[in-house]
């Protein structure tokens, strides 16, 4: 199914919601796993689809190879979602991102830093590509 940037823009503000108010319940300096774990509830709370730990596969000459890449979460079929819990957003974690995007043809990820005082302003960041810039507006 096609998506638009409408619907992309839609989902984006509920995944953001839901990392809102884990990270308002919350609170910062937890481990990433745990808020894992509670941003998974907070989607099936709000009837949200979503892939936990989803393998992003990796093909190499033609050939599947088999390996340990993993992101977080792929929302919906459409949205990478990436969770830290660190002192710093480093351009690795771009990267990475990028790459599990690329790689399951998402256009939009979504990094999610837990480690901060205001998760809205400090802690969210948002990566598009060229699947992106392709989708019609509605």
């Amino acid at each position: 199914m096609e998506h638009s940037k409408e619907y992309i823009k839609d989902l984006t503000y509920k995944i953001n919601g839901c990392a809102i108010y884990v990270h308002k319940e919350l609170g910062p300096g937890l481990l990433e796993k745990v808020y894992q774990y509670c941003m998974a509830e907070e989607f099936r709370y709000k009837g949200i689809k979503f892939e936990e730990e989803k393998v992003v596969p990796f093909i190499f000459r033609g050939k599947k190879i088999e390996n340990k890449l993993r992101c977080d979460f792929f929302v919906e079929d459409v949205i990478v979602v990436e969770l830290k819990s660190v002192s710093e957003l480093l351009p690795i974690f771009d990267a990475q991102i990028m790459t599990y995007m690329k790689l399951l043809q998402s256009p939009l990820g979504i990094i999610l830093n837990f480690n901060v005082l205001n998760l809205y302003q400090q802690g969210q960041k948002t990566l598009v590509n060229e699947w992106y810039r392709k989708l019609p507006d509605s």
